[in-house]
């Protein structure tokens, strides 16, 4: 089809890294350490309360910030966990994913010309969601050993433009957390250049090693200026089923249900009553001890091999730095796994708008113990 007729908005994004990846894993028959999904299913007494409610006609529009019971269940979980008041009707709105609740507050936000500080390596949809709704993605990289945030840095980016900061904690891909006294700086620097903060906090349950999980809800600075937002699917193992929610201060969640009422308006309603009765079982808090064995298991898989790996204080994934096997480019040498020794993983030269010199890939652990243990045998042979 001719396409003289128009212009692309983003005319240099093609299909994403998890998608080609997993493409060129599923053609090879290789281990898919790549996409952030787990291999195993979800706790069997979620899927029998969804059934459920399907059975008991619960199939029809949700309301369209979500049903009475999940948004409750959703504000108890917030109290007893950080002991935080959220108002269940106005600042929570369910959505179909994380994905999802990010583009809504960019979109909600972000007009012609507004600039937008992300953290490099920053996940794949921010920036596409930034450009689309005409803003300029404003890239602040990290570095290793320890990829910590230069706050003296960050103001140096921050302009009379800056309208919005997006900040991953914990941080895919690099598996960092970010402390109190990080997002109380972030606090500060909001209050001071009067930007809003978008805080994807995904992994809010998977943070090792005793340490909390610090939420910008838990700021007071930036309580009232952030929208928060998390996922179902990382949380229960449910990726497929598209769950996620936002929580932000009454002004900003009226300004994003605007946009969510005329893109998807509500979403899976059996779901959503599924879910507000499983949040009473309080599963999530067994996920850091599930989910670092996991990691220790794959660190102990790594020990004799030449990849090296990063400290991983959170999320399901581990990067390993390759250079002592090659100097190639993270994005050939990915593929070149894939052929040689069957295992994808992700090069994370993606997630950068300028890359670092560093040779890095991303390995995602929410798998069975017995495939990491497979994935370990196969990198053990490079």
């Amino acid at each position: 089809m001719p396409t003289h007729f128009f212009s692309s908005k983003l005319p240099n994004i093609g299909k994403s890294i998890f998608s080609e990846m997993s493409g060129l894993a599923n053609e090879a028959k290789a281990i898919n350490l790549s996409q952030g999904f787990p291999n195993f299913d979800c706790d069997p007494t979620l899927i029998n309360l969804v059934n459920k409610h399907m059975v008991a006609g619960r199939n029809q529009y949700a309301p369209m910030a979500g049903t009475a019971e999940l948004r409750t269940a959703i504000k108890h979980k917030i109290k007893t966990d950080r002991d935080i008041d959220i108002h269940k009707d106005k600042e929570i709105c369910l959505t179909a994913g994380a994905t999802q609740a990010i583009y809504t507050a960019i979109s909600a936000i972000v007009q012609q010309q507004d600039e937008v500080i992300c953290i490099d390596p920053s996940y794949d949809s921010y920036k596409p969601a930034i450009m689309a709704n005409g803003g300029i993605p404003i890239s602040y990289a990290l570095s290793g050993p320890d990829y910590t945030i230069d706050w003296d840095s960050i103001e140096q980016l921050i302009s009379k433009k800056t309208k919005l900061f997006i900040l991953n904690n914990p941080h895919n891909p690099l598996g960092t957390t970010y402390s109190k006294e990080d997002l109380t700086t972030l606090g500060k620097l909001a209050e001071q250049y009067n930007f809003i903060v978008l805080s994807d906090e995904v992994y809010e349950h998977l943070v090792f090693d005793g340490k909390k999980h610090v939420s910008a809800l838990d700021i007071p600075t930036l309580r009232n200026r952030s929208f928060v937002c998390y996922s179902f699917g990382k949380t229960f193992h449910i990726t497929g089923w598209k769950m996620g929610y936002c929580i932000a201060a009454e002004p900003l969640m009226e300004e994003f249900k605007k946009l969510h009422q005329f893109t998807v308006f509500s979403v899976n309603t059996p779901a959503q009553f599924a879910i507000a009765e499983y949040l009473a079982e309080e599963t999530w808090r067994s996920l850091p001890n599930f989910f670092q064995q996991k990691r220790d298991l794959l660190l102990e898989q790594l020990k004799d091999t030449p990849l090296k790996p990063s400290a991983c204080q959170g999320t399901y994934f581990l990067t390993v730095n390759y250079s002592e096997l090659s100097q190639k480019n993270d994005f050939e040498f990915a593929k070149q796994l894939i052929q040689d020794i069957g295992v994808a993983t992700i090069p994370i030269s993606v997630f950068y708008e300028n890359p670092p010199e560093e040779k890095l890939l991303r390995i995602c652990f929410a798998k069975t113990d017995d495939l990491l243990e497979e994935a370990g045998e196969r990198f053990k042979s490079l």
